[in-house]
């Protein structure tokens, strides 16, 4: 994700990156919460509407990019929070939050410099979420 501000360049407003973690508790609770951003095939638009203004939380599936920006197979999930959602994320939710600027402007550099494979050392892990009760 850190490549959607630009690596922190992209402007005045996306200049820091932050790395929050969440209680599981919390994204699940989310999950449980959402509605898709737009309406699948399976719902009329005017269900789409009934649940999108009963629910706090928008899910949206985008393409995943590898540090090239290459598109990958897999889709990456993206939240958006409103409501409820806003007050229990900021009061309850939040575990840990790190400034990861100084990681995006390394990991940019060597991109820069063609040494993608030690941008690809120096990432954060990623483990797959194992769902515990959402099931997209």
């Amino acid at each position: 994700m850190m490549y959607r501000s630009g690596w922190g360049f992209k402007d005045a407003g996306q200049a820091r990156i932050l790395a929050i973690d969440i209680s599981r508790e919390g994204f699940e609770w989310a999950l449980a919460n959402s509605c898709p951003s737009h309406p699948d095939a399976s719902m009329t638009q005017d269900e789409w509407q009934r649940m999108k203004e009963n629910t706090p939380v928008r899910i949206q599936w985008d393409p995943e990019r590898d540090l090239l920006l290459q598109p990958q197979a897999h889709r990456a999930i993206q939240i958006g929070l409103s409501k409820q959602a806003v007050e229990l994320y900021v009061r309850e939710w939040i575990q840990h939050i790190e400034d990861v600027t100084s990681l995006a402007h390394n990991i940019h550099a060597l991109l820069n410099t063609d040494q993608i494979d030690n941008a690809r050392q120096i990432l954060p892990q990623e483990t797959p979420y194992e769902s515990g009760t959402y099931h997209p």
